[in-house]
């Protein structure tokens, strides 16, 4: 009882009793908007378009990230010795790219895979579209034994590229499946 009578004597409204018989008519936006502001120009979107996306024009200097292309990464990716002929025969392969942790870049997904596989992730492999393809990338695979990539099982196995972060382009990137999950 006490918290409702509390709640109604902060409540601030101001709420007038109903009045049958008042007629609707439009708000004062006159509070709310300064003077001259209903014939202003409407103005541009805040944020610019994706580079590239500018009506046809090539992207300027200034939207193109550095390290960023449309060329893909390619590699090979190989299992250590000590897990091969032990990958289960539904396995899903998963090829990521990230840059500098956080959510994927781009991801490749490979249904049962042979080893070594020789891969190519690229701006066309990307989770968001409007994320340019840049570097340094961090590549990174994972042999899944259930198909599900937010899972992990026995018998996965997961290994990071040789030589550390790349950038788009790169060409011969070895990745190493060795590390058990």
């Amino acid at each position: 009882m006490v918290c409702l009578v509390l709640a109604v004597a902060a409540c601030d409204r101001k709420i007038e009793p109903f009045d049958p018989n008042e007629k609707p008519r439009e708000p004062d936006l006159s509070k709310i908007f300064p003077e001259g502001a209903e014939s202003a120009e409407p103005a541009e979107p805040a944020l610019p378009p994706p580079p590239g996306e500018r009506r046809g024009a090539p992207p300027a200097p200034s939207e193109v990230a550095a390290g960023s292309s449309d060329e893909p990464v390619t590699g090979t990716v190989v299992l250590a010795p000590e897990f091969e002929g032990r990958t289960p025969a539904n396995a899903v392969l998963f090829i990521i790219a990230r840059r500098g942790g956080g959510p994927p870049l781009a991801v490749k997904r490979v249904p049962e895979p042979h080893f070594p596989h020789e891969f190519s992730i690229g701006p066309e492999d990307r989770m968001i579209q409007a994320m340019p393809f840049a570097g340094p990338i961090e590549l990174s695979a994972r042999i899944d034994s259930d198909g599900n990539a937010t899972s992990r099982s026995p018998g996965d196995v997961m290994g990071t590229a040789q030589g550390g972060p790349v950038q788009p382009g790169a060409k011969g990137v070895v990745i190493v499946l060795d590390t058990p999950l």
